[in-house]
């Protein structure tokens, strides 16, 4: 009972601890000015013009830290405090969305794997949990078996998410520094508001698989008993 417990802290504190720790770094960097004055809007265009990805437009859209790119429609999208302002975590971010078109641009493998694991891990992530449910409170092993196979499909998508991710904020810093975009002191802080971001996807990941372990030491202890 007290590994339980001990457990279920952990995955349920952890990605909070990991939201809120994006979200103190990205408000503290937020309202530090780029010696460079350039907006988001202009770092991620700079950017994208330097490798001639013109035909990837920057657009602002609505939301918290709502940033993303849109693979589909070649589009990076900031949220609108980062694309109008300039500031160290706007650039940072909006660095890192450019990082994922040059992803695209280049046909990176893990990011090509995660756009087709998309699809698949909408789906069965959403209708893992009725079998693992129906297994555990029916002790049926065979339905949640069943529920482990489809929930194995969203655990992979986090694990493939976290080279994507980590390899979009290293295209950033290298972009930012070698373009001259922030300066060596402006470095370390951008460095930070990306680590910081990069926590909540290792978060993700490690409940993901911590909680697909724990589903198969229960099919387990189920299978042993039949």
């Amino acid at each position: 009972m007290g590994l339980y417990i001990i457990y279920f802290i952990i995955i349920l504190l952890l990605p909070l601890y990991a939201q809120m720790k994006v979200k103190s770094t990205y408000k503290k960097f937020a309202q530090v000015s780029a010696e460079k004055g350039m907006t988001g809007a202009q770092v991620a265009r700079y950017i994208l013009d330097q490798h001639g990805l013109t035909d990837v437009r920057v657009v602002p859209t609505q939301g918290y830290l709502a940033d993303h790119y849109n693979p589909a429609t070649k589009t990076v999208a900031l949220s609108e405090d980062n694309y109008y302002n300039s500031s160290i975590a706007g650039t940072a971010v909006a660095a890192h969305e450019v990082g994922h078109a040059m992803q695209h641009a280049e046909a990176y493998s893990f990011l090509t794997l995660r756009s087709k694991l998309v699809p698949v891990a909408n789906i069965s992530s959403n209708m893992s949990w009725i079998f693992v449910m129906i297994g555990i409170f029916a002790s049926s092993s065979g339905f949640l078996l069943l529920g482990i196979a489809l929930l194995l499909a969203g655990v992979v998508f986090q694990v493939v998410t976290l080279p994507v991710e980590f390899d979009a904020s290293k295209r950033a810093m290298n972009e930012v520094v070698s373009l001259g975009i922030i300066n060596n002191t402006e470095e370390r802080s951008a460095r930070k508001v990306l680590n910081a971001a990069a926590m909540t996807y290792v978060a993700a990941a490690a409940v993901a698989v911590m909680e697909l372990l724990r589903l198969i030491l229960i099919y387990t202890g189920m299978t042993s008993e039949d």
